[in-house]
């Protein structure tokens, strides 16, 4: 009852000549800060200098472009669009940043993309879990297939973070770290 009472005074209220009113509580208020629900934040290595107090983000969108709901790749996994941002970062100016994703073993890499000047880049993901990586290479060489420079951030994608719990507790074999699963 208490709870009721509650919500009902703050979707009305009443002014002094007696009309009721409805007050206009956005849900806005509600809504978290930070990347969209599939999207995720990168985190700096703080190994290339001028990423101390940078941030990034990646933004993932389930359609990739299709009139359908979703979009698959030929051997039937989910393509994602992915759209990679860095914010409060000095461009080098030396070498340039490229994005790359890998899957959580690092068994498989593609190379995004090298970031424009303002620090974005875009592409498509073929994988359900993937880490996304940004290294600074030497030479924007669109035909490399893995990453030679150091790394400068990294994130990982919501749906990564969905793992056993065998590495936890009683089954405390696996360290989560080494996959990325913590800052």
């Amino acid at each position: 009852m208490l709870l009721f009472l509650t919500a009902a005074a703050l979707f009305s209220s009443t002014e002094a000549g007696g009309s009721n009113q409805t007050s206009h509580i956005g849900l806005a208020n509600c809504v978290a800060e930070g990347p969209a629900y599939y999207g995720f934040g990168l985190f700096t290595t703080r190994n290339v200098p001028g990423t101390g107090l940078a941030t990034g983000s990646a933004e993932v969108s389930v359609t990739a472009g299709s009139p359908f709901s979703v979009s698959l790749s030929a051997d039937g996994s989910y393509l994602y669009d992915l759209r990679i941002s860095l914010e409060r970062m000095r461009i080098p100016v030396q070498g340039h940043l490229v994005a790359w994703i890998t899957t959580p073993e690092i068994d498989h890499i593609a190379r995004i993309g090298a970031f424009d000047e303002n620090l974005e880049v875009a592409g498509l993901a073929a994988w359900n879990k993937f880490i996304v990586v940004i290294t600074l290479e030497p030479t924007d060489d669109s035909a490399a297939t893995t990453w030679t420079g150091p790394i400068a951030f990294r994130g990982m994608s919501r749906s990564g973070l969905m793992h056993t719990m065998a590495g936890h507790g009683v089954f405390d074999q696996e360290n989560c770290a080494l996959y990325g699963y913590g800052n």
